[in-house]
């Protein structure tokens, strides 16, 4: 990954645990029906972005570069609200989404069920 500097408020920054990466992984869930939408990465910067725009914005591993949500799409996640887990090591995104959240075209990325046994 390439370093990009941040204008990311410096006490959020503290609080951020990140991967070798430089990355922090964010659950997206929509606002309303409280399903878990997509699990996406962000740097300092991507959370800098979304903050100040109200957009989502990621880190694109497989891209390498920064990609707003529904940009090319259409598939706009709106973010009503950013909370940051205990321990400072995940993101959750509330968001209003238009449109599939998923690039396969469903509105969840999670949309395969597995069977449990036991």
């Amino acid at each position: 990954m390439v370093f990009v500097p941040s204008n990311l408020d410096a006490e959020v920054a503290d609080r951020l645990v990140r991967n070798e990466a430089g990355l922090v992984p964010v659950i997206v869930q929509e606002l309303g029906t409280g399903k878990v939408l997509m699990l996406a990465w962000m740097d300092d910067e991507a959370l800098h972005r979304t903050l100040t725009t109200g957009r989502a914005t990621y880190w694109s591993r497989s891209r390498k570069e920064y990609w707003v949500k529904g940009e090319t799409s259409g598939h706009a996640q709106h973010v009503k609200s950013i909370a940051i887990d205990c321990d400072g090591d995940a993101l959750l995104l509330t968001v209003e989404q238009t449109g599939a959240a998923c690039h396969t075209g469903n509105h969840t990325c999670f949309y395969t069920p597995l069977e449990v046994s036991g």
